[in-house]
């Protein structure tokens, strides 16, 4: 486990330990207690035979099991108060242990979409930056083959710079790509996407400033790959103010980012194994899992609306997750980093 929980595994240990002397050392007092009982009976029946010579001996006899009574209920009582306290030390231990790991396993939670988060503001700056590109804008106000072909150029310039994404589209307002960076691996050039939700979206977007994050979703002009699609007009004269003339969609490569992202958690080896580190969207459903399973078809639901917190589902599964905190103007889309694990694995 953690290294945070390795003194409250010693207390838990040394409490076991404790628990385990105490008992003993009660036994041995009513082993013993158990033997004086046998004498004192034996010395009794000894009395009962020599008659009136061992009357005085009788007496002590009595005085002998008396005392033996006394010790056994001390000792009763001892067992009882020591299991009881043992008990309660255990059960701090425990919750001491449950809370200090749920709340590491948040702020590692945190960690993930705060990463996320930076990641994604870049991207927001790139499509803000790049609509603003005169090669774009001069291939939308005047539109012609030669300035659709110097367009996508530009864009396939900017792809080879920036290797997070799997391709950029210049679309006119109608919603077809005019200019793709990478038409010969993914054919887009004359498709239509203005049925895409970041299309329509985008398009309505009233200043240059301003832009459309989409949830990740399967792309099918690029292969069906999992991307996260960000939008924004692309306007007269590259001016924040300018009227719309089109749009530039950019397409972050979501998968191989996301997955370097949750993977490189920092869990030790063996919690690694029992655990499962997540990126949620605002319904619940996973983005991304560092097993790999359950990409979009898979839901962690009821983690409420606070911005943090842990708890203990089907006995022993630990789940603890964090809401994004967005990052400079990227607020976030209301995804969570969440970590499940098996806590009862690692004890």
């Amino acid at each position: 486990m953690a290294a945070s929980n390795v003194s409250i595994r010693d207390i838990s240990t040394k409490s076991e330990a404790v628990q385990e002397i105490t008992f003993s050392k009660v036994g041995q007092i009513r082993a013993i207690n158990r033997r004086m009982r046998i004498l004192a009976l034996n010395a009794l029946i000894e009395a009962e035979r020599a008659g009136a010579a061992g009357r005085g001996f009788a007496v002590v006899s009595q005085e002998v099991r008396g005392i033996s009574e006394e010790v056994e209920k001390l000792s009763t009582a001892l067992e009882a108060e020591l299991a009881n306290e043992i008990g309660q030390i255990s059960t701090l231990v425990q919750e001491m242990s449950e809370g200090s790991q749920g709340q590491r396993l948040v702020d590692l939670a945190l960690n993930a979409i705060e990463i996320v988060d930076r990641n994604l503001y870049e991207r927001t700056c790139d499509v803000r930056w790049w609509a603003t590109d005169s090669a774009f804008v001069d291939a939308l106000s005047s539109p012609s083959e030669d300035a659709f072909n110097h367009a996508a150029r530009r864009l396939d310039v900017i792809l080879r710079a920036y290797t997070v994404y799997l391709d950029l589209w210049l679309c006119d307002l109608n919603g077809n790509v005019v200019a793709s960076g990478r038409n010969n691996r993914y054919p887009a050039i004359g498709t239509n996407v203005a049925s895409r939700p970041w299309f329509k979206s985008g398009i309505g977007l009233r200043s240059g400033d301003d832009f459309h994050a989409e949830d990740v979703a399967r792309e099918p002009i690029l292969g069906n790959a999992l991307v996260a699609t960000y939008a924004t007009p692309v306007r007269v004269g590259g001016e924040a103010s300018g009227r719309p003339i089109g749009l530039l969609a950019i397409h972050f490569d979501w998968e191989p980012q996301a997955d370097t992202i949750v993977r490189g958690v920092r869990l030790s080896d063996e919690e690694r194994e029992n655990s499962r580190v997540l990126i949620v969207d605002r319904g619940g459903r996973i983005l991304a899992a560092s097993d790999g399973r359950g990409v979009l078809t898979e839901r962690i639901d009821n983690l409420g609306r606070d911005v943090s917190g842990w708890s203990f589902r089907n006995g022993s599964q630990l789940i603890a997750h964090h809401l994004t905190p967005g990052y400079e103007t990227y607020q976030g889309l209301g995804w969570r980093g969440v970590i499940v694990q098996n806590f009862d694995a690692l004890r």
